[in-house]
């Protein structure tokens, strides 16, 4: 070794431990945190106080993303502290969180980005027993799908919305990448393919024009379809990465939908409605009585309070012909005072009114 890679050697060596000195001071500190976090749950047990608390979450997440100078970007310290949270609440109390499942599945990737991996995650089979778990107490939140950005809204979520009694309490921005997943590699080997309808649809140009001809199976979710391809040497699976991870499945293809701005949104459902934070959105739903320029006119007071509605979705009610329940999401919280008497002033010509909850806009990320 000549006497310059010798210097490069020993410089590359000293920066090597001075990480491993840092890295040693973070898992010193990380402990002290627990050791601190052990405390507080005393603190609360002793005063019969929730254990998460997701304000508190999002100061930290917020305080901490204003401090950082870089060059570690704030995407990544919001995810690693995401980390920290989770971890930190179940030295407390693990948090149930039902989702769709199994597990693996993008409304378990949802709740992940939400809770962090730390979390006890419920994986159920539809919708409505994600709705079933909450309300029965059997987790304290659920994650459900609402809307893609390609697709339109998820109806079945609206209806469950008319059937329980629970509160949105926060929002989830997925973006949605799907990938060919097979035991092997070569793509001439599948001969048929799992994928959950709406996959296929938001991949429908790329299988036409790479695998033509090879029959698609419905399957209840990405994350069934490659437990289904996992059991099968000559089957594929239409899956995200984390299903290709937990089912031990190759890539045959990486990012395979149609159209690359994909997002889902999820929402979190609760028993009780975040506090206000100042960057909010309000949910409701409600039917009107048939008659001319009936939606004109309930829409009018959100108009004069300079309220906007970001998002108003129609569909049927289902409990009388021609009768239709809207879902509607505007600015603002139900704490503020001109979004609570915009509201009031429409009760009158409302069929049914239901208030969604008030949560916090959702990052995209």
């Amino acid at each position: 070794m000549n006497d310059e890679a010798g210097r490069f050697m020993g410089e590359l060596e000293e920066l090597r431990g001075e990480i491993d000195a840092i890295d040693e001071e973070i898992l010193k500190l990380l402990n002290e945190r627990a050791k601190l976090v052990l405390n507080i749950a005393h603190i609360k047990r002793n005063d019969k106080v929730k254990f998460y608390s997701p304000e508190r979450e999002r100061q930290i997440l917020e305080r901490l993303t204003a401090l950082n100078k870089g060059p570690f970007p704030n995407d990544a310290l919001k995810t690693i502290y995401r980390e920290i949270l989770s971890a930190s609440l179940s030295l407390e109390e693990p948090l149930k969180v039902a989702c769709l499942g199994p597990l693996a599945t993008f409304t378990h990737l949802a709740a992940l980005r939400h809770f962090g991996s730390s979390a006890e995650f419920v994986p159920v089979d539809s919708i409505k027993s994600v709705f079933e778990a909450v309300e029965a107490g059997k987790a304290e939140f659920g994650v459900v799908p609402i809307e893609n950005s390609n697709e339109g809204v998820v109806s079945y979520t609206l209806d469950m919305f008319m059937d329980y009694d629970l509160k949105v309490s926060a929002e989830v921005m997925l973006e949605i990448t799907h990938n060919l997943l097979s035991k092997s590699r070569d793509k001439s080997k599948i001969k048929k393919i799992y994928s959950h309808p709406q996959a296929t649809a938001q991949c429908r140009r790329w299988l036409e024009a790479n695998m033509y001809g090879i029959p698609i199976f419905e399957s209840t979710s990405t994350a069934k379809a490659a437990e289904l391809a996992a059991k099968e040497d000559a089957a594929g699976a239409i899956a995200s990465e984390l299903a290709a991870k937990i089912y031990d499945l190759n890539f045959v293809e990486r990012h395979i939908e149609d159209f690359k701005d994909n997002y889902t949104r999820f929402l979190v459902i609760s028993k009780e409605s975040p506090p206000k934070t100042g960057r909010d959105k309000t949910s409701i739903m409600f039917s009107i009585k048939d008659r001319p320029g009936a939606l004109y006119d309930i829409l009018m007071p959100f108009k004069k309070a300079k309220i906007n509605l970001t998002k108003i979705e129609s569909r049927p009610s289902k409990r009388k012909a021609w009768e239709y329940i809207f879902f509607v999401d505007m600015e603002g919280h139900i704490e503020d005072k001109k979004v609570r008497k915009a509201i009031e002033d429409i009760k009158e010509g409302c069929l049914y009114l239901k208030i969604l909850g008030s949560y916090p806009y959702g990052e995209t990320q």
